[in-house]
């Protein structure tokens, strides 16, 4: 669903927290996300080892969940991606906004995570050990979301469609707000009471079933 909606392409990966055991996860092996199929989804534990001992290629920044997931017993599902849509708001200061309804949980904010100033050093850019992992997931907090400055986003949430949903919609509101912003300098955003109201008594945790349901007739045929 996140490569055929554009989100993902040869990069990014998604888990979800495993449902019988909260100290494992489950994700797919080194491969692009399109390309993934039931037989590639391998359990990890929450220092991002195969849980079966066996050796597998992961993808390099696995530590983005294993870190979360430690963090925060409440998520239950992350995405990692590089969305082209978000890449300005991390360089520029100029924070992403919701200006659309569908996209309510930016209320909620989404943080910026510096890794050079996190890690106090100049790195690969990459989430690729465990330290880099929990300054992010210290970063991310309790937000929905959070922008890896000049590589892409994070976005968690505490179910599959609902991440999914929130990973589309955070892309299509980066690209209204900079359509927007090129329209005119005061644009019209979602108050926090709005965005709050709209995330509680619309996006519940069946509130994305429609698009879910649509998601997956599109890529299953």
């Amino acid at each position: 669903i996140l490569a055929r909606e554009g989100v993902v392409d040869g990069y990014g990966h998604m888990s979800v927290r495993h449902d019988k055991n909260p100290s494992h996860y489950l994700i797919a092996r080194y491969l692009a996300p399109e390309l993934v199929t039931k037989a590639d989804i391998i359990e990890l534990d929450l220092d991002s080892k195969p849980a079966n001992g066996q050796a597998q290629k992961l993808y390099s920044e696995i530590f983005i969940h294993g870190e979360i997931y430690r963090a925060r017993p409440d998520f239950t599902a992350i995405v990692h991606n590089h969305s082209p849509a978000v890449i300005p708001f991390s360089v520029t200061g100029v924070p992403l906004k919701p200006l659309y309804h569908m996209s309510s949980f930016i209320g909620l904010g989404v943080p910026v995570f510096d890794i050079r100033k996190a890690m106090g050093e100049t790195t690969d850019m990459l989430i690729r050990n465990p330290a880099r992992g929990r300054a992010l997931a210290l970063a991310l907090g309790n937000h929905p979301a959070i922008l890896l400055r000049g590589h892409g986003a994070v976005v968690v949430a505490s179910a599959v469609p609902r991440v999914v949903a929130r990973s589309i919609y955070l892309q299509i509101n980066a690209t209204l707000q900079m359509q927007a912003m090129a329209l005119i300098q005061n644009v019209t955003y979602l108050d926090p009471e709005e965005a709050l109201r709209v995330e509680k008594d619309v996006w519940d945790e069946n509130g994305f079933s429609k698009d879910w349901d649509l998601w997956k007739k599109k890529v299953m045929g």
